[in-house]
């Protein structure tokens, strides 16, 4: 059942208790849109209809038909565990249970009964990191697309050329590229199937542009005929598939790239079909790259609405039926249901493509330049070039949102774009800017000297230099990359002239970052370092340290089970929360406490004299206290660095049978790990806690 709402994230909630999927409706429904599934074939019955669109699942242990674990084995198997997080809601908190369930994937756990603040911090906090997640694989993907563009343009000249010849519109390689990333979006936003990234959607658009380049050698009478092709010329038509895969498989460079790959299949396969019967290797359903399959249904789309030599343009409405009816040949039945979806607003995503790509028609020029070979004399191409540089700066100078900036040494002056100048809250020109009190307000002197420094260790073969640091943008302090080349003269040898440079406000990602960091570091519960981040700075101090004296132990919470039996889990998590805060304040500064798991924690020191007072004095610290009238026990299990070996694996595994020792012998005090008790074996559970 859906319960529809007005809000971005979806939860799926899958227990066959309808009280407690009515329970967690009531504490989420108001903010979240909340689908129900009562067992795991529905739960994964719905993932696969929503896919990415369910942003967390709220996962039950113990169902019928398909329980918990089923649904999580299914959901890594098709990677849906990598994009939506699962927290796991049971009562059943068997270690050997939830150690499997985290194995799995699971992000995290809630115990019933449920207590709505836990459960709401849960989610919202699961659901923020997911996101930021999220966000870092976008900046990332945003990256490398802006390195595929650099490229775009000689892949659309070289394209418009093969057009040219072959009397199409130069709006086919447009289309075609468009109608690929919507469909593709699509597709990603249906299934996780072909395991589609961003950067995935970029290159595949990209390289549709170079489709029929096999086409260049293709005689234009065939390309050109006005009627129906021959039972020859259609056998020579297709060889354009063979000869555009030869000429990139032939390629004496950059094999290895993405796009030059991607290219390759959509050359040779584009015109197979998904039942077996396209060419030119007669390969069926998913044997052929997605990648050709999309653009095969978008090359087939756009000729259908074309005009050509050999046809008038179908209606739109004309095409998608005679795609539907398979007139077209068969495809693949997932994607003729992507075209289905998107086909209300193909002709004005495509009409807004045209619009948006207003250098296509100078695109189209330089074209029919380079296939017409014409004269151009060179002072006059060199005027024409200088002047479309000049206007491209302008243009996106004022749409980048970027401080850009270019300092030259005669006259010491540096001149801002209009926009970087008013983010900074500077003149657009400044004249010895060193001397500037408001540009050392802005940048400070030590940054200043820094940069100063970094231009100077520049040359003409090395002269880009890169820094991260904080400007002040009328009164904020915010983070900054900049990005800084030295100019050089052409004299023998060259002379330093200036620096263009120009600063990108990343404070956003930095700040999420850290936070990002800080919450992958910490326990959320108790807030002090989870196991993971202990261990890895345990591990730092032994290695920097392998002089020092140091030791490991645990501590485990006596009689912690009646806590939560007695008072709840939520009084339960208070008590953890209590003795985290008496640990943090027991150890010093350069000590390091943790959390393990559930009653677990765990400190590490070092030490120059006897070891014993310091545990005795932490050990008292955390046992016989009183929280709310459940009484504080302890017992703690410790070794040292002078009795095992000084890694962190030796030193937690004898810390935890000097643990179990002081639990078989009654609880309630410390042991130090000996020789005596290395014979001890770790019980896997301890159901008395």
């Amino acid at each position: 059942m859906k319960r529809e709402k007005q809000r971005q994230q979806t939860i799926l909630i899958v227990d066959d208790s309808e009280m407690n999927r009515s329970i967690l409706v009531d504490i989420l429904g108001d903010n979240y849109i909340i689908i129900e599934a009562e067992n795991g074939i529905q739960a994964v019955s719905i993932l696969q209809k929503h896919g990415t669109e369910i942003s967390l699942v709220l996962l039950d242990i113990v169902m019928p038909e398909m329980d918990g674990f089923g649904v999580l084995e299914i959901m890594n198997k098709q990677h849906l565990i990598e994009a939506i997080p699962v927290i796991i809601i049971s009562a059943e908190s068997h270690s050997s249970r939830v150690d499997q369930a985290y194995e799995l994937g699971v992000t995290d756990f809630i115990s019933r009964p449920f207590d709505a603040q836990v459960v709401n911090r849960r989610v919202v906090n699961t659901i923020l990191l997911y996101a930021k997640q999220k966000n870092l694989e976008t900046l990332v993907a945003e990256q490398i697309y802006e390195k595929e563009q650099r490229s775009g343009l000689m892949v659309d000249i070289l394209s418009h050329i093969v057009e040219f010849r072959n009397g199409e519109s130069g709006l086919h390689v447009l289309h075609v590229r468009t109608l690929t990333e919507l469909l593709l979006k699509k597709l990603v936003s249906k299934t996780s199937k072909y395991n589609v990234s961003q950067i995935d959607i970029s290159v595949i658009s990209t390289a549709a542009a170079l489709h029929d380049i096999g086409k260049i050698s293709i005689d234009e009478k065939i390309l050109n005929k006005p009627g129906r092709l021959t039972d020859e010329e259609f056998v020579i038509m297709k060889k354009h598939t063979l000869i555009g895969a030869k000429m990139l498989e032939n390629l004496p460079f950059h094999q290895d790239e993405p796009l030059v790959r991607v290219s390759y299949e959509i050359c040779r396969w584009h015109h197979e079909r998904y039942d077996r019967r396209g060419y030119p290797d007669g390969l069926k359903g998913d044997d052929i790259p997605i990648s050709a399959q999309i653009v095969s249904i978008a090359d087939v789309y756009d000729a259908l609405t074309s005009e050509r030599v050999y046809k008038k343009a179908f209606s739109h409405e004309t095409a998608i039926k005679m795609i539907l009816n398979n007139e077209c040949g068969t495809f693949n039945p997932m994607l003729i249901e992507c075209l289905t979806d998107i086909a209300d607003t193909l002709p004005t995503e495509l009409q807004k493509s045209n619009s948006n790509k207003i250098n296509y028609k100078e695109l189209e020029n330089i074209t029919n330049e380079i296939s017409l070979h014409k004269d151009m004399s060179a002072s006059h191409r060199t005027l024409q070039l200088i002047e479309h540089e000049r206007m491209k700066y302008s243009f996106f100078a004022l749409m980048s949102e970027e401080i850009q900036f270019e300092y030259t040494l005669s006259p010491p002056m540096v001149s801002f774009n209009s926009w970087g100048a008013s983010k900074l809250g500077l003149d657009e020109i400044i004249m010895n800017p060193t001397e500037n009190e408001k540009v050392l307000k802005c940048i400070g002197r030590e940054e200043l000297f820094d940069i100063s420094e970094g231009i100077k260790k520049t040359s003409n073969e090395n002269p880009t230099v890169t820094y991260e640091t904080k400007l002040i943008c009328n009164g904020e302090p915010r983070w900054f990359k900049i990005i800084l080349r030295s100019t050089w003269s052409s004299d023998e040898p060259p002379k330093y002239t200036g620096t263009i440079g120009k600063a990108i406000d990343i404070h956003n990602t930095k700040t999420s970052l850290e936070t990002l960091k800080r919450m992958a570091s910490y326990d959320p519960l108790t807030e002090l370092l989870n196991t993971a981040s202990a261990k890895k700075q345990i591990e730092e101090l032994l290695k920097n340290r392998p002089e020092g004296n140091f030791a490991l132990g645990i501590i485990d919470l006596d009689f912690f089970k009646s806590a939560n039996d007695n008072y709840g889990h939520i009084f339960g998590n208070h008590v953890l929360i209590h003795v985290a805060e008496k640990l943090r304040q027991s150890v010093r500064s350069g000590d390091i406490a943790a959390r393990i798991g559930g009653d677990e924690f765990l400190i590490f020191l070092e030490y120059k004299n006897e070891l014993e007072p310091i545990i005795q004095r932490i050990f008292m610290s955390l046992s016989g206290d009183m929280y709310r009238g459940f009484p504080i026990s302890i017992s703690m299990g410790i070794s040292q660095t002078e009795t095992v070996n000084a890694d962190y694996e030796s030193l937690f595994r004898t810390a935890d049978h000097a643990l179990y020792a002081v639990k078989n012998s009654g609880r309630g005090h410390f042991c130090f790990y000996n020789e005596s008790i290395k014979s001890l074996s770790t019980p896997q559970n301890n159901n008395e806690k």
